[in-house]
């Protein structure tokens, strides 16, 4: 993508030159990079380079040039000869060699790359994704055959990117030479700063003749990636920081972009005027509205980003005030660049990345966007709409399916073109996940049970509460693995794994509560009751074991809350040895494990006890009868009757 948009959002490192420094040349084309005039000094850098002239900063420098300018090939090779000077470098460096490896082709060797950059930047949320995500191409992969591509007759050899639709026209953003007297040309690209063009739209979607979109909106920087209300009477969209013939700056001189409005009065755009959290020094961009227009989706590097430049969004309110912007949070953000958002109909929230893993430069990301504001997981539109190089500007009808983005794949007109494609099938295969929660033992229905769906890192997608009939409903992705957990006051907290299918339909999981709160009477075990593992003995022992009295704390506590209740220990051993020693050992067990309790503050008149040797096994293990030890070893238990309350 070049950097006519301005749309990247980058906060450019200005990296020192050493080894050259001492030549004019060299120097002049120093000034240039550092006032983002990149064209110009990429050929100062190459023609130097191309002398034998060798350096860790000037091949930094070469190889951000294109990559910022989206010319990812070209910065490959830059990036290599970077990595044979065997120099020190940030992290970052890593990340964008194994993008620019992908837009040639060469994976494997991307993958290598990102796995010594998942080593040295460990913390950065794009390697943890790729490390988590290491099979990712072949999920890109596997959703192609969503889109049918085709090329419009509407794009120029400049810049055409961002469209959306108004009033049956198509508006996008381009650099096209309009023949105006004197139109200015950015220092970037050396292209003319871009205007707001419209072109009509046939039943199919097929855009006409292209016609400058409105004057009135026109100033003499950038215009672009404009987004309009339902009825038409407003617009928001994105230009260079200039209002009113005057342009601001930042600290160090650069005139921003920020988001600007305007309302239409008597068929004139009018009363354009910035939104309040905008800033001179910071960017915002790229303005989408949800279906209720309630709420604006954007594009920034504003404090509190994550990485280069992540998405936002901010309440729309009445009489033209908004709410305090909020980040979208680790889910959708990452420490690389998150921009050209889009919110579908059916509340699917798309945009470009190159922080989540892709094929290389931007690629189209979507997740839903679910009644709590949270968003399910991030996927890859698939390889239709995204390439090696830089696709973004998502838009799609919601009738019709068909819908346009930005390209500046290899069979475009040498800069970015806009893209039609038609949806043949769903981009997001979803199911209903629902069941009902329920009493274990008495199937009583459990209303009003907190219900959490989480991922497989056991991350919370969503939380819902079960409605009267104790029912939950969460959507979620086919063919993806969740945990689903129950809560309810007074039952055990559950959590169960579902894996769903990998076609729509619906998944049904009911789930089934234990008290907490157990209802006991004379004559149940206790053992059975707390489901408290069988209170284990050593061979020819009547000790108590570190695990057995783990489990005698269990009782104690029982024992503790109800001070009326009295319990009988009966205990058991295997069948082996005599019978006469098996009811002598088993008496020492029984009143070991007694001896236990009071010790531990129950008075003996609550406990009685009796050794029953081996004459009540509960399995097949009798004497002469061949058996395990772990078999033998079920028959060596303790029990703990309720014999009063």
């Amino acid at each position: 993508m070049k950097k006519s948009k301005l749309l990247y959002l980058l906060l450019l490192s200005i990296f020192t030159i050493s080894a050259f420094s001492q030549e004019a040349k060299l120097d002049r084309a120093d000034a240039k990079y550092d006032n983002y005039a990149f064209v110009n000094s990429i050929k100062t850098y190459e023609r130097v380079a191309d002398k034998g002239y060798k350096s860790a900063a000037l091949f930094q420098k070469l190889g951000n040039a294109y990559y910022f300018n989206g010319e990812l090939p070209k910065a490959a090779k830059w990036y290599e000869q970077l990595f044979e000077t065997g120099s020190n470098f940030d992290a970052e460096y890593y990340y964008r060699y194994a993008q620019s490896l992908r837009s040639i082709g060469e994976n494997d060797k991307a993958n290598k790359v990102l796995e010594k950059f998942s080593k040295v930047a460990e913390n950065d949320s794009r390697a943890k994704l790729f490390m988590k995500n290491e099979n990712y191409l072949d999920r890109i992969k596997a959703n192609s055959g969503i889109y049918e591509i085709s090329k419009i007759d509407i794009n120029s050899k400049y810049s055409d990117y961002g469209t959306t639709v108004y009033s049956n026209k198509l508006v996008f953003t381009s650099a096209r030479d309009t023949g105006s007297i004197g139109q200015r040309k950015h220092s970037w690209t050396n292209q003319h700063f871009t205007n707001l063009y419209s072109a009509e739209l046939d039943e199919d979607l097929n855009p006409k003749k292209v016609e400058r979109f409105d004057t009135d909106l026109k100033s003499k920087f950038n215009e672009s990636t404009p987004v309009f209300t339902k009825d038409g009477k407003t617009v928001y969209f994105t230009r260079n920081n200039y209002l009113d013939g005057k342009k601001g700056k930042n600290g160090n001189g650069i005139t921003l972009i920020k988001i600007y409005k305007a309302t239409l009065k008597n068929n004139v755009w009018t009363n354009v005027v910035e939104l309040p959290f905008n800033s001179d020094n910071y960017s915002t961009a790229h303005p989408a509205l949800t279906p209720d227009e309630k709420t604006l989706y954007f594009a920034s590097d504003m404090p509190g980003t994550l990485g280069q430049s992540d998405l936002f969004k901010v309440a729309i309110k009445e009489n033209d005030t908004y709410g305090f912007p909020e980040n979208l949070g680790s889910r959708i953000n990452t420490a690389g660049r998150e921009t050209f958002p889009f919110i579908s109909e059916d509340m699917h929230v798309y945009f470009a990345s190159d922080g989540h893993p892709g094929m290389g430069g931007l690629d189209v990301f979507v997740s839903k966007i679910n009644i709590d504001g949270t968003y399910n997981r991030i996927l890859n539109v698939g390889s239709d709409i995204n390439s090696p190089n830089d696709d973004f500007a998502f838009w799609v009808d919601p009738n019709s399916k068909y819908g346009f983005f930005s390209s500046n794949r290899e069979d475009s007109n040498g800069y970015d073109d806009i893209y039609k494609f038609k949806q043949v099938k769903d981009v997001v295969c979803e199911q209903e996940l629902s069941g009902v929660i329920t009493d274990i033992e008495t199937l009583e229905i459990l209303a009003n049970s907190k219900v959490s769906l989480l991922d497989e890192q056991y991350t919370i997608l969503g939380t819902t509460i079960a409605d009267s009939n104790g029912k939950y409903t969460f959507t979620v992705i086919c063919g993806e693995k969740y945990y689903v957990r129950a809560e309810k006051e007074n039952y055990v907290t559950k959590e169960v794994k579902v894996t769903i299918n990998n076609e729509n339909g619906d998944t049904d999981l009911p789930i089934a509560l234990e008290s907490s709160v157990k209802k006991v009477r004379i004559g149940d075990d206790l053992a059975k009751v707390l489901e408290i593992p069988i209170v284990y003995f050593d061979l020819d022992k009547s000790n108590i074991r570190k695990d057995a009295a783990l489990e005698l704390e269990k009782v104690l506590d029982v024992l503790n809350q109800n001070p009326n209740m009295k319990i009988d220990i009966r205990s058991h051993t295997d069948s082996r040895a005599t019978t006469k020693y098996n009811e002598s050992l088993s008496e020492r067990r029984a009143k070991s494990t007694m001896k236990w309790l009071i010790d531990n503050g129950i008075t003996p008149d609550r406990l009685t006890s009796k050794g029953y040797g081996e004459s009540q096994l509960i399995n097949k293990c009798s004497d002469g009868v061949s058996c395990t030890e772990e078999e033998h070893q079920l028959n060596r238990r303790s029990e703990f009757i309720i014999t009063e309350l």
